[in-house]
């Protein structure tokens, strides 16, 4: 699939363009050239150091999601992505180099142009990364809270002076 095919998949998915889908669709391309494969369960994990647009191209293109649990996010706000193949066993990083967004007076338009028209190797520190992907997604028990009666997964519930709590309920009863 060309990089225009990518953008408006992850585009139509995302609801409209800008840098950060075209940030995410050049990840999902170079992913998908080194051979990894759209993943319709959890063949891929991606884990992403941002909520920004570009997660939404991910998404669309590489299919990892948070509802399959193959989409972690760790909320450190960089432009870092690592992707790990459960099927070949590999993991790659790519890391946003600090130089992309230096142009100040590009518009949105001429950025999402600009980037399109790149190498993901100018874009991005890459390099291979060991594979250690987080387990496969577990399916929990949901219990009720026993202060609002909301069910909750079994691993998300505090036990707080004898009671089982979800943590929203928990962060209250404790101030």
């Amino acid at each position: 699939m060309d990089v225009q095919d990518l953008m408006k998949k992850a585009t139509i998915f995302h609801g409209h363009i800008c840098p950060g889908v075209a940030l995410g669709v050049l990840v999902a391309k170079y992913i998908l050239s080194l051979g990894f494969e759209h993943s319709p369960d959890e063949e891929l994990v991606a884990v992403v150091e941002n909520d920004n647009c570009s997660v939404d191209a991910i998404q669309a293109l590489l299919g990892t999601t948070y509802g399959k649990g193959n989409l972690i996010h760790l909320d450190y706000g960089k432009n870092n992505f690592t992707i790990y193949s459960r099927k070949s066993q590999k993991g790659v990083r790519l890391a946003l180099k600090s130089a992309v967004f230096k142009d100040k007076k590009l518009t949105r338009d001429e950025r999402v142009k600009k980037l399109l028209s790149s190498n993901p190797e100018n874009l991005f520190d890459i390099r291979e990364v060991e594979f250690i992907p987080p387990e496969r997604a577990q399916i929990e028990e949901s219990i009720p809270c026993e202060v609002c009666n909301e069910l909750t997964m079994s691993s998300r519930i505090v036990d707080y002076q004898g009671s089982n709590m979800c943590i929203p309920c928990y962060k209250v009863m404790k101030k």
